[in-house]
């Protein structure tokens, strides 16, 4: 059963903070930005080690205007942690979502995908694709650039604890700056506090390292077949977004995709890499057209 908790100001009149229990007992939790009951809400599902607070200015540009549901992935953020480790996996973050969608009454949704939410939302597309009204997926296709993943395995589950939020934000624009090369100091200060948290005296990364478990084990297994998922949207309306220096979703591939999809359009957003923010003006231009989209009946 859902449960509201409070409510907090942000933006377009704010959101309620949300929970509900998963199919084997844990507290998720979401942030639900009110929005019109007349068409379908956008659920947008964050990347490995994110959560619900990168989602918060494209919240803001469209809350009110759409009804937005943003989740933490179990083992991020206000989501309770898993003790078994092997759950976190997007089939298990799909089942997540969908018993969301469940208890909310919800029949369609767009979801926007990154990174990892991407994937889960082809795994949606394959198990449920007739609760999809649209897609986004947000730098993340089928295949991935093995330097991405490489990089991403540098850092993922590598307890760090801070000092400050000064050296939280100064240690990120270091190590980060390539994924962002236009950020400000300003910025940074934003992405520490979007990506930390304040726990034990200290400023830490705000998911269980355990995650990393699941992520090395996939890089060590054989390769997958990750296509016949994505092939899964072909019947919904799709968005891929590609960051111009994307070092983990190719432009061979991004192209693929567009030319496998038969109502998808490819953008990619200039001078960022992996992912994407959703707040520049190529992304919201694109989120924008692919809305209208889903407001017009099919066939139409």
């Amino acid at each position: 059963m859902v449960k509201e908790v409070s409510g907090e100001g942000t933006g377009q009149g704010g959101f309620a903070e949300r929970y509900w229990t998963s199919a084997d007992g844990l507290r998720l939790y979401f942030r639900d930005y009110a929005g019109p009951a007349d068409r379908p809400p956008i659920i947008c599902l964050h990347g490995l080690t994110r959560n619900s607070r990168d989602f918060a200015e494209l919240a803001d540009h469209y809350a009110g205007q759409w009804r937005i549901i943003v989740p933490d992935f179990r083992g991020r953020g206000r989501s309770q942690w898993d003790p078994h480790p092997a759950n976190y996996a997007p089939p298990v973050y799909a089942a997540d979502i969908l018993q969301l969608l469940a208890e909310l009454k919800i029949t369609q949704a767009i979801v926007i995908g990154t990174s990892l939410g991407g994937l889960v939302a082809m795994g949606l597309a394959a198990v449920a694709p007739q609760r999809l009204a649209a897609v986004v997926l947000n730098d993340i296709g089928p295949q991935i650039d093995p330097a991405g993943i490489a990089r991403i395995g540098q850092y993922v589950g590598k307890p760090v604890a801070f000092g400050s939020w000064d050296e939280a934000a100064a240690v990120l624009s270091r190590t980060h700056h390539p994924m962002h090369p236009n950020y400000d100091r300003d910025d940074w200060a934003d992405f520490a506090r979007r990506i930390c948290t304040e726990r034990d005296a200290a400023i830490m990364f705000d998911y269980d390292m355990a995650i990393a478990e699941n992520f090395r084990a996939a890089q060590d297994a054989p390769t997958r077949d990750a296509w016949p998922y994505f092939r899964a949207l072909a019947g919904t309306p799709l968005l891929i977004l590609r960051g111009q220096f994307s070092d983990l979703l190719s432009d061979t591939t991004a192209r693929a995709m567009a030319d496998a999809h038969p109502d998808a359009e490819l953008v990619t957003v200039l001078g960022v890499s992996h992912p994407p923010d959703l707040i520049e003006p190529d992304a919201i231009a694109a989120i924008d057209r692919l809305l209208r989209r889903v407001l017009v009946p099919r066939g139409n």
